[in-house]
């Protein structure tokens, strides 16, 4: 895994190569929690709060703007991991960085690997998260589970990954976040 500028950039555009992604990206980082379970290596996610002003609702990894204080993407992620669910540093390994990710919306995210321990309590911010759950790594990676759909935006159809877990629709820029991952560790 890499974590310098020689990464590749994965984009929602993968599967929408006629599109164009806004010409300037701004800096994100994301945290990708993988908690070691005794019953099987899980990933955790958070469901934006319906009452945050971006991505409602949506299902997305602990994370967001790069802040001048920050110096570097592993910061922001452990920043904003610990402002919106509360997870403390001493219970995150970071593991790396897999490739940037550019958003519709005008990010450039670098996701962050951890290994999680058991253990922790996590103390969510209403007013960013609903709730977190997990799912199972051997579900992530299984290409079987890596849907791709369609939907209408800006009057053109776009395409994206989507993997319904359980009653959770992890979609998007987080789904292909976790296909780049898969792609990068399996392919």
């Amino acid at each position: 895994m890499v974590a310098d500028e020689t990464a590749r950039t994965r984009s929602d555009n993968d599967l929408n190569p006629d599109w164009d992604n806004h010409p300037e990206q701004r800096p994100a980082a994301v945290l990708a929690p993988i908690v070691k379970r005794p019953e099987g290596w899980t990933m955790l996610f958070t469901e934006r709060s319906v009452e945050t002003p971006a991505h409602p609702g949506q299902i997305s990894f602990p994370g967001g703007r790069v802040q001048a204080s920050d110096t570097s993407a592993l910061d922001t992620a452990l920043r904003e991991t610990w402002e919106e669910i509360g997870l403390e540093r001493r219970f995150i390994e970071p593991l790396g960085a897999w490739d940037r990710y550019d958003t519709i919306t005008g990010y450039r995210v670098t996701p962050i690997v951890a290994l999680v321990e058991p253990g922790f309590e996590l103390k969510l911010d209403p007013r960013e998260v609903a709730r977190v759950f997990e799912a199972p790594l051997a579900f992530l990676f299984d290409p079987a589970n890596h849907e791709k759909r369609e939907a209408l935006w800006q009057g053109r159809t776009r395409y994206y990954y989507a993997m319904p877990w359980q009653g959770h629709n992890i979609w998007g820029a987080t789904a292909g976040m976790i296909r780049a991952l898969y792609e990068r560790l399996y392919v």
